[in-house]
């Protein structure tokens, strides 16, 4: 008899309000086909996009946004909205999504309703300007490791960021992911980092 190994076991359902999460100033939930306009506004900005891929223009995006809404694990892999508490504006997105090798994008094929895709894991982030500098990528890295690692079934969790983004390297290591070196993601060389789950708990305030 061959055992299943826990990526091919069906996993139950994450309630939908357990897919909400909260910071002290940020609320993230589920990305929908209602954030249209924040996907328009990050992924046509070149500033936005600089360190991760072309600008595309707005039918683009659209187009691709029934894909991006897909979610695997019973909802704990998949893009969230990061809006602010007090107003409810939208400030960014953020991602647990499996991290693609030698291809240039997520491998949407792996978003699979009751699975855990069958790749690593990467925590992400990409936020408006208008909010950088104010400490909003490092709370929600922060609050999307927990979710990780109290939430799903996930021992690592990587990150990669372009070889020149020192402002994200900076974000990472200061959530506790450690610098692995140059690898390969999304087809290229990218700066490395991770954290595995007996270190998060090991780090301050979750021992």
């Amino acid at each position: 008899m061959t055992l299943l190994s826990w990526r091919d076991r069906p996993v139950p359902p994450v309630p939908p309000e357990d897919l909400v999460l909260r910071t002290a100033r940020l609320e993230l939930r589920p990305l929908t086909l209602e954030d249209e306009d924040l996907a328009i506004a990050l992924f046509t900005n070149p500033e936005v996009v600089k360190y991760v891929c072309d600008a595309y223009n707005p039918v683009e995006i659209r187009n691709h946004l029934p894909v991006e809404v897909r979610r695997a694990a019973g909802g704990r892999i998949g893009i969230w909205t990061a809006t602010l508490l007090d107003t409810g504006a939208k400030i960014g997105t953020c991602i647990l999504l499996p991290l693609p090798i030698e291809t240039d994008d997520t491998d949407w094929s792996l978003m699979i309703g009751d699975r855990y895709p069958d790749a690593e894991i990467e925590v992400g982030y990409m936020l408006l300007p208008a909010y950088w500098g104010q400490g909003f990528a490092t709370e929600i890295c922060t609050r999307l490791l927990q979710f990780a690692f109290e939430h799903t079934a996930l021992d690592e969790i990587k990150a990669v960021t372009d070889l020149g983004n020192l402002a994200s390297q900076r974000v990472l290591q200061k959530c506790g992911l450690s610098a692995e070196g140059t690898r390969r993601a999304y087809a290229e060389d990218c700066a490395g980092f991770g954290i595995t789950r007996q270190t998060w708990r090991s780090s301050p305030g979750h021992s």
